[in-house]
């Protein structure tokens, strides 16, 4: 295993650290493993948690700022946060007009989200919605869900809700935003290595040489099958066209989001963002906004996943928002 750690029981303590050290425009509390907006909470404003295993990074603790999160838990590597975290967070982002709980379809955080949303409720009376993204098509239900995984459209909910709160939209208009954003969302995957997890020191799953894992979770999950190993055009296919078989996405303006795993070089994505943007204009699909990179990842795995989004003109204008994070930044 060749990693840049110090042990891997203290991966996460020390990335966190890190993060405290190269962000003091955050809040970190060490004790909780919460990353949190530096000026939270903001009086009026709805706040924005979510959170979800290590691993993963920049999601979630690098959209923790203005226009996106204000509070992030970073749960151990491929694991959900515990309740504890999640009510530390929630309390912290408070300013008396709601909390959005914003949850990836995995069962562990789905669980612990709510049982933490019941025990700030019971004490404290604060208003708490609740939004879980589920655009994988890959799978219906996989080793660690019920139902289809959340992954890339996570990252464009986060930042259009982060927009509509930062606007000073009461909590149902945030959550009806969000909502509106995780209907109209289709992910799919695809792996060329396996992730290696520190504790484990060793990949997760054996993927020979000339093959392909296709529609890979974030996690390491099996996807749907195995494939041979194929040009950068065939790739795009296999994950554009279960997505639009999923859900119609002409008649429009949508989203397209080119996703690097961890390993993949940014030239790489923008070879696939190409075949991508070619397969979905043959389509008559008319991309509005774009983003490629490594937002949603696996650790070290190399490969990537295209998400697509329907997006009116009001959830473009709220994506084209001023943003102020350590891993999305544009605008004022």
């Amino acid at each position: 295993m060749r990693k840049l750690i110090n042990d891997p029981a203290t991966v996460v303590t020390d990335a966190l650290h890190g993060v405290a050290a190269a962000h003091p425009e955050l809040r970190v509390d060490h004790d909780h493993r919460i990353v949190v907006r530096g000026d939270a909470p903001v009086r009026g404003k709805v706040g924005l948690v979510s959170g979800g295993g290590s691993g993963h990074e920049p999601l979630h603790a690098g959209f923790v700022g203005p226009g996106m999160l204000d509070a992030a838990c970073a749960g151990e590597i491929f694991t959900s946060p515990v309740p504890d975290q999640v009510v530390a967070a929630t309390r912290a982002v408070d300013g008396s007009a709601g909390v959005l709980h914003i949850v990836k379809n995995y069962t562990g955080d789905v669980m612990n989200f709510e049982m933490a949303a019941e025990i700030v409720q019971a004490e404290t009376g604060v208003e708490i919605a609740t939004v879980v993204t589920d655009d994988d098509v890959a799978v219906q239900d996989s080793l660690y869900t019920a139902g289809r995984r959340g992954v890339g459209v996570t990252v464009l909910l986060e930042k259009i809700a982060g927009a509509a709160a930062e606007q000073g939209r009461p909590l149902a208009e945030v959550a009806g935003v969000a909502r509106r954003v995780a209907a109209n969302g289709r992910s799919m995957g695809v792996a060329l290595t396996s992730c290696t997890v520190p504790a484990a020191g060793k990949p997760t799953f054996d993927l020979p040489d000339g093959q392909l894992e296709l529609g890979i979770g974030i996690h390491g999950e099996p996807g749907r099958r195995r494939v041979p190993a194929a040009p950068a055009h065939e790739i795009a296919g296999m994950l554009v066209e279960p997505i639009l078989a999923d859900l119609d996405f002409t008649g429009g303006p949508v989203i397209a989001f080119v996703n690097g795993m961890g390993a993949t070089p940014l030239i790489e994505l923008y070879v696939m963002y190409r075949e991508v943007a070619a397969l979905l204009d043959a389509a008559g699909v008319a991309v509005a906004r774009s983003l490629v990179g490594p937002y949603v990842t696996s650790l070290d795995m190399a490969g990537c996943s295209v998400t697509l989004c329907r997006a009116d003109d009001e959830l473009l204008r709220l994506w084209d928002a001023p943003v102020r994070t350590p891993a999305l930044r544009w605008g004022a």
